[in-house]
C-alpha cells in the first residue's frame, strides 16, 4: 500500500471539506447580511415615510393610552365615524370634511392602529367601546352623538349605543357585520375550506424586513390602491398592526354576542346595504358557496331593521363592501338626512 497516496487523498478530502464548510459559512452569512439590511432598510424607509404623514388629530388620554382622535366642524351633535377591521380613520376619505360645515366630525384609530397607540387591555369590543367613550369625555365631546360605523365597526357602534343610550341620538351602518354572519356562514367557510389571512406574525415579518415595501406591487396588488401603499406601509401596517387586527378578529364574539337580539328603542337607524355582491371567488370560493354567503350577508343587512321601530333601509347600488369609497356622496347625503331628522323640532 502506498501511503504517501493515501495521506494526500485523506488530506485533499479534508481541505475539499473545509473547502465546503468555508462556502456555506460564507453564504450564511451572506443570507444574514441580506436579512439585516432588509431590516435597515424598513427602518429607516419607515421612519423617513412617517415625515411626510404627519397626524392629522390628536393623541386623547383612553384610560392607560391614547388614542388618536381627529376633530373637525363644529356643532350640537358629533359625529363619531367608526372604521371596519383592519382599517383607519383614513378609510373614511374626504367624508369628515363633507360633513364639518354641518357637525362636530370624529374620526379615530383604534388602539394600535395609525396613530393610536397600543393598549394594555383585551380587544373585547367592551373595552373598545369604554375607551372611546374615555376618550371622547377627555376631549370634552359628551354628546349627544350620531355613530356611523362601516363593517365592523358597525358592531361596534351598535354596542357603543347600547352602553350609553343616554348619549346617542342616531346610528348609520354601513354595509355592517350582522352579529350571526360568523356563525350562519360557518358551514359553508368549513365544507369550502376557507383558510383565513396568514397569521400576524408572518405579516409582521414580511413588514419588519422589508420584503413588503421592496414587493409591493405584487403583495399589495388588489388589497390596497396605488396611490394609496406608501401611506399604507408608512403610517397604517405598523409593526404592531397586524397583531392587533388579529386580536380583534379572535374577540369580536363578544361585541355579538353582547349585541344579539338588540332591541334600542326608537333610536333613529339607517342601514346602508351594498347593492353590488363580494367578490368571493377572489377569496377561493365556489360560485354557490360565495352566492349563499352573500345571502347571508344581505339577509343580516335587513335583520338589522329590527333593532329599533325608526330603522330605514338604503341599498348602495353601485357600491361593493366599501360604499365610502364606492359611493362617499351616498353615505354623506344619509348621515346629513339622519342629522337634520335628529336636530328639527317636532
Amino acid at each position: 500500500m502506498n501511503t504517501d497516496t493515501t495521506t494526500v487523498t485523506v488530506q485533499a478530502r479534508k481541505r475539499k471539506r473545509g473547502l465546503w464548510k468555508r462556502v456555506v459559512l460564507i453564504a450564511l452569512a451572506l443570507v444574514l447580511l441580506l436579512i439585516g439590511a432588509g431590516f435597515a432598510y424598513e427602518a429607516i424607509a419607515s421612519e423617513a415615510g412617517k415625515r411626510d404623514y404627519p397626524m392629522p388629530g390628536k393623541l386623547v388620554d383612553a384610560g392607560g393610552y391614547k388614542l388618536h382622535l381627529n376633530q373637525q366642524g363644529k356643532g350640537s351633535i358629533t359625529i363619531v365615524l367608526e372604521a371596519g377591521s383592519g382599517e383607519t380613520s383614513l378609510s373614511w376619505k374626504d367624508i369628515p370634511e363633507q360633513l364639518a360645515p354641518y357637525a362636530k366630525v370624529v374620526s379615530y384609530d383604534r388602539a394600535g392602529y395609525a396613530w393610536s397607540e397600543k393598549a394594555d387591555t383585551e380587544r373585547t369590543g367592551a373595552n373598545i367601546v369604554r375607551e372611546l367613550h374615555t376618550a371622547l369625555h377627555k376631549e370634552g365631546l359628551r354628546g349627544p352623538y350620531l355613530f356611523v360605523g362601516h363593517s365592523l365597526g358597525g358592531t361596534y357602534s351598535r354596542l357603543f349605543a347600547q352602553t350609553y343610550r343616554d348619549e346617542v341620538a342616531g346610528l348609520v351602518l354601513v354595509d355592517a357585520r350582522p352579529e350571526n354572519d360568523e356563525k350562519d356562514a360557518a358551514p359553508i367557510t368549513a365544507r369550502e375550506k376557507f383558510t383565513k389571512k396568514p397569521p400576524a406574525a408572518e405579516l409582521t415579518l414580511l413588514k419588519q424586513s422589508g420584503v413588503l415595501r421592496l414587493f409591493q406591487n405584487f403583495l399589495l396588488e388588489g388589497l390596497v390602491p396605488k396611490e394609496e401603499r406608501s401611506r399604507f406601509l408608512n403610517i397604517v401596517a405598523t409593526p404592531g398592526y397586524f397583531e392587533e387586527a388579529e386580536n380583534e378578529g379572535k374577540l369580536v364574539y363578544t361585541s355579538e354576542d353582547a349585541i344579539r337580539g338588540q332591541n334600542l328603542g326608537n333610536l333613529p337607524v339607517r342601514v346602508i346595504a351594498r347593492g353590488l355582491p363580494q367578490d368571493y371567488a377572489a377569496f377561493g370560493f365556489s360560485k354557490e358557496g360565495g352566492e349563499k354567503l352573500e345571502e347571508i350577508w344581505q339577509n343580516g343587512q335587513r335583520n338589522m331593521l329590527g333593532i329599533s321601530s325608526k330603522s330605514k333601509l338604503i341599498v348602495a347600488e353601485k357600491s361593493g363592501h366599501m360604499v365610502m369609497e364606492d359611493q362617499p356622496e351616498l353615505v354623506t347625503k344619509v348621515i346629513l338626512d339622519l342629522l337634520q331628522d335628529i336636530t328639527t323640532p317636532r
